[in-house]
């Protein structure tokens, strides 16, 4: 499917964009599904938000279930200092994760294909496993600020082969929050790695480098339908989203089935509820 140009790309600089990946018939039945799930979702079920900034504070037996569910996660700007939503439910919604590809027929579609075989085997998953999909509204005005990270840190394996799929279903923009990353920053270390003992998880510091700064960072502004793939070391961020736009987008995030997948990731599947790949 990739050229051999972009193959080399992708190694250089961790990343590829590739525009019109997904029709807007595509986008539109994948939205439609994520609307219905947050309609269906009752907001007194659970109030968990989701935030990178603190990730640890934020992990509750909601979160750690949503690795085998379709779970909804509210923006930490959702509610009010009564824990009253500020807004209307579905202007309230962070994400939606974390097993959709496996459970509901649309995202299984949207998210499997020979095109995303082939895919992920030129930039060298040779046995493509999908561990975890999320839905991201970026909500207009609250859309909250997703720090400087690297996926890898929360999808360890032995070697690092986490792959990020990530599917924009509306426009990024630097109004509305696009993706900023590092360029070549894959070649570098990985900083962090977030580990699970039963149900207690924790942040392991690895290395001390810095994050990127505004001199080697650059934003990835992308139409809807782009189709952004990038290394699981690539250290990426997004700013909160103050614009009246939303950004809604849908991730997948893909090992080598080659590599020793950690015991230790928060994220794992029962015998009875097996990870699966593109095909």
């Amino acid at each position: 499917m990739l050229t051999s140009d972009q193959i080399a790309r992708y190694h250089r600089e961790g990343f590829l964009a590739l525009p019109d990946f997904k029709s807007p018939a595509e986008i539109a039945a994948l939205r439609a599904r994520a609307t219905q799930m947050v309609d269906d979702f009752d907001p007194e079920s659970s109030k968990t938000i989701f935030t990178t900034n603190d990730q640890i504070r934020t992990v509750d037996r909601y979160f750690l279930d949503s690795a085998t569910r379709a779970s909804c996660f509210f923006e930490e700007e959702a509610f009010d200092a009564q824990g009253q939503l500020r807004q209307a439910k579905a202007l309230s919604i962070n994400k939606i994760g974390h097993a959709m590809h496996d459970l509901d027929p649309v995202f299984d579609a949207f998210s499997r294909g020979p095109a995303l075989n082939d895919l992920a085997l030129d930039v060298g998953l040779a046995e493509p496993q999908i561990w975890q999909s999320m839905y991201i509204f970026k909500q207009p005005g609250i859309g909250g600020e997703v720090g400087w990270h690297q996926d890898a840190t929360f999808f360890d394996s032995t070697p690092v082969t986490v792959t990020t799929f990530w599917f924009a279903l509306e426009d990024a923009t630097l109004e509305n929050g696009c993706l900023w990353v590092e360029v070549g920053g894959h070649r570098g270390p990985m900083r962090e790695r977030f580990v699970r003992h039963g149900d207690v998880v924790t942040m392991e510091k690895l290395d001390a480098t810095p994050w990127p700064d505004s001199r080697s960072a650059v934003p990835l502004e992308v139409k809807a339908g782009t189709l952004v793939v990038f290394h699981g070391l690539l250290p990426h961020y997004s700013a909160p989203n103050r614009s009246a736009h939303s950004r809604h987008a849908y991730t997948l995030h893909v090992t080598d089935g080659r590599s020793a997948y950690a015991p230790s990731n928060w994220l794992q599947r029962r015998e009875d509820f097996p990870v699966r790949g593109f095909v």
